[in-house]
């Protein structure tokens, strides 16, 4: 029994080593330089970020959220960012009165304003809710993040940007969205403080 728990906290530790690995390579750094450039230029034109996903890319919406309005590692100004997954009235009124897809676009077209960016989580890529507001982002001009698993998925294809992780695996997609969270974070607030 220990040695066959043994073996799949090894596989569980080795497929994280593995997609660890995909971020070291220059298309990925790249696309990181890219979305933290974008987000520098449209906080120092006052405009926000505004980020959602569902479930543990919610939690990791709210993550980011905390970082750039309190701070990540350094003494700052706060930055303008709002995860829209938090006010529990709108998400069910809008849900009740529309549907559960226009949970977040609804929220877009009510504070989302020309310059600012939207960054979209999602492991599949695929949720409707997301796709609504990544579609309703770009009606009013406003970029597109996202952070997905394995591509090609819809909102990749959508997006100004995607950053994918090359798995279909959702524990290994939200650990590795977490550790990209953090790099943007402390890549962003450098260029704010420098």
């Amino acid at each position: 029994m220990k040695k066959e728990k043994k073996s799949q906290i090894e596989k569980i530790v080795s497929e994280h080593k593995k997609l660890l690995k995909t971020l070291s390579t220059e298309k990925f750094q790249k696309n990181v330089g890219t979305v933290v450039s974008m987000m520098f230029a449209a906080i120092k034109n006052n405009k926000k970020i505004i980020v959602c996903g569902n479930g543990g890319s919610a939690a990791d919406s709210q993550h980011l959220a905390g970082e750039l309005v309190g701070r990540f590692q350094k003494e700052r100004e706060a930055l303008p960012c709002i995860a829209i997954t938090t006010n529990t009235s709108i998400l069910t009124a809008v849900g009740n009165d529309y549907s559960f897809e226009k949970i977040f676009s609804r929220q877009i077209e009510a504070i989302g304003k020309k310059g600012d960016i939207l960054i979209l989580i999602s492991t599949s890529g695929e949720s409707a809710n997301i796709l609504d507001a990544a579609l309703t982002a770009k009606n009013k001009g406003i970029k597109t993040v996202s952070l997905t698993g394995a591509e090609p998925n819809k909102l990749a294809r959508i997006s100004n940007i995607n950053i994918p992780v090359p798995s279909k695996s959702t524990p290994r997609i939200q650990e590795l969205h977490s550790l990209i969270v953090h790099i943007i974070c402390g890549l962003l607030e450098e260029k704010i403080i420098s």
